[in-house]
């Protein structure tokens, strides 16, 4: 099949998914009467189930696996946040705009399209350009400001809706600006992440676990990002749902004590090397991979592992899930490795979670912008002797000298590093005086010998102060959902063969509505057994529907197909009734009060469909 077949294929495909997804409410644009906002979506009923049970098997896997620390921090952040954070400054996306009209486009996203288009639609391309454009798609991230703009004027590409030409790329802030009280000079944003509210709440996470490392503590909730243009429906939002954990650990000491847990996983892993060779992801044994070095370190290895278990056991399909390591400019400058898990879908393969070890960055950051020290102790079973260097200032003498910048010069002094004090004081030592810069002040000053005394001594220390390492898986959920639609839709003919129905094969655990319960056919003996059902369901904490219509039972079977629905309870005596399974229609006869727990038991994975079936008598229809 050629490229251009296959891209009209999976847009065929997308549309089918999306039709339906809208047509049975799973989602809807936001504001629709008002002909919507880009980027911005409404969950509805069966949307919001899909999402709530990600979110509880999300708390299973990790926060009760794991002993997490969950919190529930404010969308609202003051701007002294970010600042420390550094998203004031940098988290932007390189912007683009049509020169005429302004319309604004995102740089990296023309010139994805650009190479996807030609290696998809141009039968004539060729080799050595298709090979220059496929090696552009894999570098596409590492691309800086300066390259993304010399490339696009290379291929000569313009305003997608106007053809006019287009402005070099420069920064936009993704951030939502807002104000927090009346006056407007307290400015705030809303966060763009969830995990500063986690760090800024170290100091006491760290003392509610009893002083003792590592541990995680983990937040969901929603995120604001102002993307330049968004498309790719529920994959590219301006508001979205995060999970986030943060594992704090030893910087000295990244071993995790249940990583043989998942050591023997085996996954398509791609490693940087891999992907500026223009090789493909390869299947890789996480144990190796640590082992050799591909993998930071254990604790970074075990949350990829776990990661896999947790998507694959939503029904993400193994066989379309790699794993990708972030090239060198992509990564942050603080970061020791990063990992994204990604999924393959109609749009290509997607960023779903990111797998980061984001060394003591943050955590220092917090510490510089607000005094208060985010520290872990480490206490030792005997005093250790450690020389230490003594920086004291002469208060006084910095006084006279700096008057009202004194405080500012004391705080630079005594926050110099070993190298640097001892420089200034041979310096100070063989010329009486030394050139001092004072960040603060944003200049350079002069200290006189008789301004500062700087030794080292030999002391007796009880325990080791350290700023811990962080380790951060971060979900994003509504890409995840969006995904498993994907990945769980499939086409079956009707029964008499003259069209296709469409179902979604969701595992039970993730499932909006667990099972349906049918009367046969309209009958107050067989409806009273069903409302008899529905409450046995209830109390067994089972979301199911209860269809009491004269509609024919092939058409209520394929309307909760549509929705995904794993099972089917049909009544159709008061005695027994038949439970049937969505994916292979098999149908088994169940007695009237055991119905609810057979149910229970496959919808909470202690039994599987292939159990119950040779427990109970098989029904033919």
């Amino acid at each position: 099949m050629d490229l251009a077949q296959e891209a009209q294929n999976r847009e065929a495909f997308r549309q089918a998914v999306v039709n339906t997804l809208e047509r049975r409410l799973f989602y809807i644009p936001s504001f629709k009467i008002y002909r919507g906002v880009a980027g911005l979506y409404d969950y509805g009923p069966p949307g919001c189930a899909v999402k709530s049970n990600v979110l509880a098997f999300w708390r299973q896997h990790f926060v009760l696996e794991e002993n997490m620390l969950e919190v529930d921090c404010p969308c609202v952040t003051p701007e002294v946040v970010l600042k420390a954070s550094g998203h004031v400054d940098k988290f932007t996306d390189l912007m683009v705009k049509d020169e005429k009209t302004g319309t604004c486009y995102r740089a990296d996203h023309l010139l994805k399209d650009f190479c996807k288009d030609k290696l998809e639609r141009d039968p004539n391309l060729p080799a050595e350009k298709a090979a220059e454009f496929r090696h552009v798609l894999a570098v596409l991230d590492d691309l800086s400001s300066e390259e993304l703009g010399a490339k696009i004027k290379d291929y000569g590409i313009t305003a997608p809706d106007t053809k006019n030409p287009l402005s070099d790329p420069y920064p936009f802030n993704l951030m939502f600006q807002t104000s927090i009280g009346p006056s407007g000079v307290s400015p705030g944003y809303m966060r763009p992440e969830t995990a500063q509210g986690i760090f800024v709440n170290f100091k006491d996470l760290y003392y509610y676990n009893g002083n003792k490392l590592p541990f995680a503590a983990a937040q969901i909730g929603q995120a604001f990002r102002n993307e330049i243009s968004p498309r790719q429906g529920l994959l590219r939002v301006r508001e979205f749902t995060l999970a986030e954990i943060e594992h704090f650990v030893d910087p000295k000491d990244k071993s995790h004590p249940k990583f043989p847990d998942v050591a023997k996983l085996e996954f398509l892993m791609f490693p940087r090397e891999d992907q500026v060779a223009g090789r493909s992801a390869r299947r890789i044994i996480i144990g190796e991979a640590v082992a050799q070095g591909i993998v930071n370190n254990e604790t970074l290895g075990y949350f990829i592992g776990r990661v896999y278990l947790f998507l694959t056991h939503l029904g993400i399909d193994k066989d379309r899930l790699r794993f990708r390591q972030h090239l060198a400019n992509e990564m942050a400058h603080y970061a020791a490795d990063c990992w994204d898990a990604e999924i393959e879908c109609s749009y290509g393969w997607i960023e779903c979670v990111g797998i980061a070890d984001r060394s003591a960055y943050d955590l220092c950051a917090h510490t510089d912008k607000s005094g208060v020290p985010l520290v872990a102790h480490e206490k030792f079973p005997e005093p250790r002797e450690v020389e230490k260097l003594i920086i004291t200032p002469g208060k006084k003498e910095l006084g006279l000298a700096f008057k009202g910048n004194q405080k500012m010069v004391v705080e630079a002094l005594e926050a110099m590093g070993e190298k640097e004090a001892m420089e200034m004081k041979a310096t100070l030592e063989s010329k009486g005086e030394a050139a001092f810069h004072v960040c603060t002040l944003d200049r350079v000053v002069t200290i006189n010998k008789n301004m500062v005394s700087i030794s080292k001594e030999m002391k007796k220390e009880h325990q080791r102060v350290f700023t811990p390492s962080v380790i951060e898986p971060s979900f994003g959920i509504g890409r995840i959902i969006y995904c498993l639609y994907e990945h769980s839709f499939n086409t079956r003919p009707s029964k008499d063969g003259d069209e296709q129905m469409s179902f979604f094969s969701f595992p039970p655990l993730v499932a909006p509505i667990k099972c349906t319960v049918f009367p046969l056919v309209q009958n107050q003996q067989y409806e009273e057994v069903a409302r008899q059902i529905a409450r046995s369901l209830t109390a067994y904490g089972i979301s199911y529907k209860i269809d009491i219509t004269g509609t024919s039972i092939g058409k209520r079977y394929a309307r909760t197909d549509e929705l995904g629905v794993p099972f089917a309870i049909t009544v159709d005596s008061t005695s027994s009734v038949t439970i049937r399974e969505r994916d292979s229609k098999q149908q088994i006869r169940v007695n009237v009060d055991e119905v609810a727990s057979v149910i229970k038991e496959v919808t909470d994975g202690q039994s599987t469909w292939g159990d119950v079936l040779w427990k109970y008598p098989t029904h033919s229809s």
